[in-house]
């Protein structure tokens, strides 16, 4: 494809350039000249074969049942941070005041719902064998319908149940991706050939899936080239920053990365199972200690997930001024079912359940949470110089190097006697390469607390402590940039800004700290999106596209020299 040089001719390029973000909710998808991409939510439902399996995947992340033990531990952690809520002051000065879990618990027993006629909401009919995006949650569950939702936990949802195979879940990726492009984006597939794609994948990638997506691109669907890019760099290309430290709160999943100048440092990321569906579960948790007065509330069924959801981003903030108990109401409406409107007290549940990113010990309510770090490959058939290779044969180089300088040296210092028989001391060899000194740069593990849980405070000072150099730690402490849809409550990046604040180390608090909430005054859930479509249209991205021909002549190969990011 030609270069073009004038913005006029770029605006035309951004218009054949689709950029995909697929996250564990939603899939955000549009061309580069969009002002917003098209929002779906990542899942499709396909009808069940006579006799087939039931599988359904949940909005929510599923709640796992409550043991004596974990029920008193997550009521210490809630009271841990109840405590803190109570030594903190109002902007004015006063101390914060709150209402007892008692009392509010005694107004919700007593308020009954105002009934009103039935809702016109309907549940869709349809004859299709596949249904895709928001229409899945219209669906009668009465109809044989098994429900997928594409990734998981930040990852490509692959597990042992029916349609939970890599194949499947590719399938089911090319169904939901050619879905869009007709039917929202009005683009036939025969013309995809004109169009290129940009990827936007974790900042801790799986290279397995990365292989399959770009074959998926690029021989599945028929886009004429494409490129992978990382949501963490993208992120900063959409806040306009050089370098920052990203937090990328999703749906379930919570990752950070320290980025400069488009390079994601690889031993800085990490990423937590837990995000804001998670706060969605640990906020109903806090309601029903209350006395929920919507006693007949099942997070597993998709519309009380929904309601749910709609609950945490209408009541929950991290606003110290609003103290005591706050009447709110709210109204359920299901197919063929009376309206019911509700109305309940609530209290610092509110800002409890927020703040649960900081003690992630509240998540316990949605099981045992794992923390990730950018594995080393373990090599690749079909790369044979992958990056063991090159470090093999970097190492072997600086072998060879010290044992030519020791042989010099011992033949400037030591003439041998004619006769005497030459014994060649190899020094190098003598020392023994053990893990410590030769894997100088392998990632190390984050430090978790005593429960296997790593907070969100503590995961940017870890990843900020990983940087290469002083000087990076300076920058990184100066900028951290928050992103993602899972962290979108008032007040929240002042109480990030002040837990971090008091634990940077002594040599770098004279930074400025910036946290960085609403970049360019966007919705934070858009700004990797943003990135990536801005990226894509610059000159320096030109180098990046792989076309279809040299993807299946070299393969993975031409990922690792041409990806904008350490393969």
């Amino acid at each position: 494809m030609p270069v073009f040089q004038e913005s006029c001719a770029e605006q035309i390029q951004a218009q054949t350039i689709i950029i995909i973000h697929p996250g564990s909710m939603y899939l955000r998808m549009g061309r580069a000249s969009d002002l917003n991409p098209c929002t779906i939510l990542n899942a499709v439902a396909r009808k069940r074969l006579p006799g087939g399996l039931e599988y359904k995947d949940s909005l929510l992340p599923s709640a796992i049942p409550r043991t004596k033990e974990l029920t008193q531990a997550m009521e210490e952690s809630r009271l841990q941070v109840s405590h803190t809520l109570q030594s903190c002051l109002q902007s004015d000065g006063r101390r914060r005041y709150a209402t007892p879990p008692q009392q509010i618990a005694a107004f919700n027993r007593r308020s009954n719902p105002e009934i009103s006629s039935p809702c016109s909401v309907e549940w869709i009919k349809t004859d299709k064998d596949v249904v895709v995006g928001d229409d899945v949650l219209s669906l009668n569950p009465d109809d044989n319908f098994n429900i997928h939702f594409l990734y998981r936990r930040g990852e490509l949802n692959i597990h042992s149940g029916p349609g939970g195979s890599l194949r499947s879940v590719m399938a089911n990726l090319k169904t939901i991706w050619e879905y869009v492009l007709t039917e929202k984006m009005d683009i036939p597939l025969r013309d995809l050939k004109h169009y290129r794609a940009v990827l936007i994948i974790p900042d801790i990638y799986n290279r397995q899936y990365l292989k399959e997506l770009t074959t998926l691109m690029l021989c599945d669907i028929g886009f004429g080239a494409c490129f992978l890019l990382q949501d963490h760099v993208a992120a900063t290309f959409g806040a306009g920053l050089g370098y920052a430290c990203v937090v990328d709160v999703g749906d379930q999943k919570t990752s950070v990365s320290c980025v400069e100048d488009g390079i994601s440092h690889r031993n800085t990321r990490v990423r937590m199972d837990y995000g804001g569906g998670d706060i969605t579960q640990t906020f109903f948790w806090l309601l029903q200690k209350c006395a929920f007065p919507y006693k007949t509330c099942d997070p597993s069924n998709k519309l009380d997930a929904l309601l749910l959801n709609q609950l945490k981003k209408d009541f929950c903030h991290v606003d110290l001024n609003v103290c005591g108990s706050q009447e709110k109401t709210f109204i359920v409406r299901k197919p063929k079912q009376q309206t019911e409107k509700y109305t309940l007290q609530v209290g610092d549940e509110c800002l409890v359940a927020p703040l649960s990113l900081f003690q992630p010990e509240l998540f316990k309510v949605t099981g045992t949470h794992s923390v990730h770090i950018q594995k080393r490959s373990m090599g690749d058939p079909e790369d044979p110089h992958d990056e063991n290779y090159l470090r093999e044969t970097s190492r072997r180089g600086m072998k060879e190097n010290l044992e030519q300088t020791s042989e010099m040296q011992e033949e400037a210092t030591a003439p041998t006697v004619a006769g005497e028989e030459e014994v060649v001391v190899d020094a190098v060899d003598s020392a023994p390469i053990t893990l410590s000194n030769r894997d100088l740069d392998a990632p190390r593990d984050f430090i978790v607390g005593p429960q296997q849980l790593l907070g969100l405070d503590h995961a940017v000072l870890q990843s900020i402590d990983r940087c290469p150099t002083e000087d990076l730690k300076r920058k990184m402490y100066s900028c951290v940039l928050v992103v993602g849809s899972g962290m979108k409550f008032q007040g929240i990046g002042m109480w990030l800004h002040n837990r971090i604040s008091l634990q940077i180390p002594y040599m770098y608090r004279a930074e400025q700290l910036d946290i960085i909430t609403q970049p360019k005054e966007m919705d934070p859930g858009m700004t990797a999106w943003k990135g990536a479509a801005i990226l894509s249209c610059l000159e320096s991205a030109q180098e990046l596209w792989i076309g279809r021909q040299e993807w299946e002549r070299t393969g993975v190969r031409v990922l690792r020299e041409r990806a904008p990011f350490m393969w």
